[in-house]
Formats: C-alpha cells, sequence, structure tokens
C-alpha cells in the first residue's frame, strides 16, 4: 500500500477530483484545508506585512491506495493540480506499512 498525500491551491481541487475519479483503482480521498507558505529562498518578502501576509490557504489531500494504482494516482494530480506558478503545491508518496478499515461488516 502507498500513501499519496498532496497539497494544492483549492481552486483545482474539483478539477483534481473530478480527474482522480477517471482513474483505475481510486479508493477515494480525505481534504484538509491548510495554509502554507513558500521557502525563504523561493520567495524573500520585502516587508513585514508582506511576511505576515505569506500565508495562502491550500487543500491537503490524504489517499491510501495500492501500489499497483499509485503512479497513476500520483501522476494526475501532479499534472492536473498544476497551473505552472510557483506556489502549485507539493505531491508525494510514501510506504504503508499496515492499513485497515476500523468498521467491518458483521460475518
Amino acid at each position: 500500500m502507498k500513501e499519496i498525500k498532496a497539497i494544492i491551491r483549492p481552486a483545482r481541487l474539483d478539477d483534481v477530483r473530478e480527474a482522480l475519479g477517471q482513474v483505475v483503482g481510486f479508493p477515494g480521498m480525505t481534504i484538509t484545508q491548510v495554509e502554507g507558505c513558500s521557502s525563504p529562498a523561493r520567495h524573500q518578502p520585502h516587508n513585514l506585512k508582506e511576511e505576515l501576509l505569506d500565508y495562502s490557504p491550500k487543500v491537503r489531500i490524504d489517499i491510501i491506495v495500492d501500489d499497483q494504482y499509485a503512479q497513476a494516482v500520483y501522476d494526475t494530480i501532479k499534472s492536473v493540480g498544476s497551473t505552472k506558478h510557483i506556489g502549485d503545491g507539493i505531491v508525494w508518496i510514501t510506504t504503508v506499512d499496515q492499513f485497515d478499515y476500523i468498521w467491518q461488516p458483521e460475518s
């Protein structure tokens, strides 16, 4: 199993969600509203006001998916979530050692 996490612009969420719905093996996702800022090396604030307002709203996507579908999900988020501008966000994959649903149907 793989865990795919992404932080994207909120305006891209609907398109990403729609595109992921077309990916074979896409199991669903969890969405969290977050705020983030760029690395000082990538964006140097010019004054205190700009420094304090450097945090921008983002959306975090969390997905647990079978190994065989992980790359397709990752590629979809990366391509559809991008506006080709700095601040679009990030996406990464990590290995999940153990996974199970909390609720199990009665036998």
